[in-house]
């Protein structure tokens, strides 16, 4: 079950990325679709999380760090954990083995959808004692689920509609419970190799890029990415990296 501080800080999440990174105005004094938002906003100013800019409200220091380590997590959740998310258990294959072998998202699309692939991302989180809600928010969030541009958000935010999704696909996935230790072992261990060899793939392929385009860059500097051995401490089945452990909101 999702707790009321899962619900409030997946919201608050929502509504920094879109005080950070949006363009929508929430004033202080409410109206229309936002005033919905006005007891969250209230909370999130008296934790310090959000601060008033004139006649709106906007992201307080104390909020910006809070989802810079959400989008450091964000980050690790699309490199180390969505390699779960097609596994095929039987022939202990991962559908994202494949993803440089698609010219198309339709084709990829068409492969990873086979329904001999299991999500194996919910029991990897319980085998990692994460809560897999975030695994499950995460998703969604990489799914456009929760577009801020679409009208009528707002009350989809606040509605229970989303968050009693996100505990009926905790609790109908593959638990970690169902697989046997050694097995869960071994497609983490398996799953970290695929991980690292997509990453220095993706960073073949970059280099291979610029250099394709060394002579067209404007003087532009070279963008930085990051480096693969930042993950090579996930080959222990049991690490976890420790941007996980602190909770982001002290509500």
């Amino acid at each position: 079950m999702l707790t009321e501080d899962d619900k409030k800080t997946y919201k608050a999440i929502i509504l920094l990325n879109e005080l950070i990174n949006g363009d929508h105005k929430f004033q202080t004094v409410a109206n229309g679709d936002d005033k919905i938002l006005e007891p969250l906003f209230i909370e999130l100013m008296s934790k310090g999380y959000v601060q008033t800019a004139g006649l709106n409200y906007d992201v307080a220091p104390k909020g910006k760090e809070v989802f810079d380590n959400f989008m450091l997590r964000y980050t690790e959740y699309l490199k180390v954990y969505d390699v779960y998310s097609f596994v095929d258990l039987e022939k202990g294959e991962f559908a994202f083995s494949r993803y440089f072998d698609f010219d198309s998202d339709a084709a990829w699309d068409n492969f990873k959808n086979d329904q001999r692939f299991d999500d194996m991302r919910i029991a990897v989180a319980q085998f990692k004692k994460l809560n897999p809600a975030d695994i499950v928010f995460m998703s969604f969030i990489n799914e456009n689920r929760f577009d801020t541009s679409s009208t009528g958000w707002q009350m989809d935010l606040v509605s229970s509609n989303t968050w009693t999704e996100i505990e009926s696909i905790v609790s109908t996935a593959i638990q970690t419970t169902e697989v046997q230790e050694d097995a869960m072992v071994d497609m983490i261990k398996q799953g970290t190799e695929l991980m690292i060899s997509l990453m220095e793939e993706e960073a073949r392929q970059r280099k291979e890029d610029e250099q394709n385009n060394n002579g067209n860059d404007n003087g532009q500097q070279t963008t930085v990415y990051e480096t693969v051995e930042h993950y090579e401490p996930y080959y222990d089945p049991w690490y976890v990296s420790p941007i996980w452990m602190v909770p982001l909101f002290l509500w």
